[in-house]
């Protein structure tokens, strides 16, 4: 213990994560599935609806609005709300990082198609293509760039909506700040926590804006 209150604050970290390590790298996993699970299950719902409400532009500003008044509510507002109705656990995070993921993903996926230039499907149809060709070989590969970035915004989002997961029995990396939270010196604990968050965010972040630039149709 007089070893541990000799180390400087980087030291404690690395002996936290040499005795926590496998602890640590169950609860990085929970927090990466929570975040996937919620945007996966709210892009297989928003990108086809976007594509839905660009061709009913009455309907879209209504539920592009309706999708944003999920955004304004708090997320420990929302997760509070949900509880009482879903109880606590994985699928309360789960879906709450789906309702927050709607509308980013919703909105790029409807300004994607709106985008796309209507010269080329113009010429597509005098080509003779049929509405699913056009929607395959042209809307798709022409929107899907900025559907993407939608799907990155979310993404980033959803691993700091997970962070809160822990506080409802959601495990996560949540669960390390807690017990840092809770012991006497725990800023080491903190930071062991906050540095894979932080880590996760970014991997994420650069990798989908790889994957965003090499499907961008108009990129040099």
């Amino acid at each position: 213990m007089t070893g541990l209150t000799q180390m400087n604050l980087w030291e404690k970290i690395l002996w936290y994560y040499d005795i926590n390590g496998v602890y640590v790298w169950e609860q990085f996993l929970q927090h990466l599935l929570l975040s996937f699970y919620g945007v996966i299950l709210a892009a297989i719902i928003a990108v086809p609806l976007g594509f839905y409400l660009a061709r009913h532009h009455k309907l879209a500003q209504w539920i592009i609005q309706l999708a944003s008044l999920i955004q304004i509510v708090p997320s420990i507002a929302l997760m509070t709300l949900l509880m009482f109705l879903f109880g606590l656990g994985p699928n309360l995070v789960i879906l709450t990082i789906f309702l927050y993921s709607l509308l980013p993903i919703l909105s790029n996926t409807y300004t994607g198609v709106m985008n796309v230039d209507q010269n080329v499907i113009n010429a597509g149809k005098g080509m003779g293509m049929t509405r699913n060709q056009v929607l395959f070989n042209i809307e798709i590969p022409l929107s899907l760039s900025i559907i993407i970035s939608g799907i990155r915004s979310a993404f980033v989002m959803a691993i700091g909506v997970a962070t809160i997961g822990a506080f409802v029995g959601a495990g996560g990396l949540g669960m390390v700040l807690i017990r840092g939270m809770r012991a006497s010196d725990g800023t080491a604990i903190i930071l062991a926590a906050v540095i894979p968050i932080a880590l996760l965010s970014i991997v994420s972040d650069i990798m989908l804006s790889f994957v965003e630039k090499r499907l961008n149709p108009y990129r040099a």
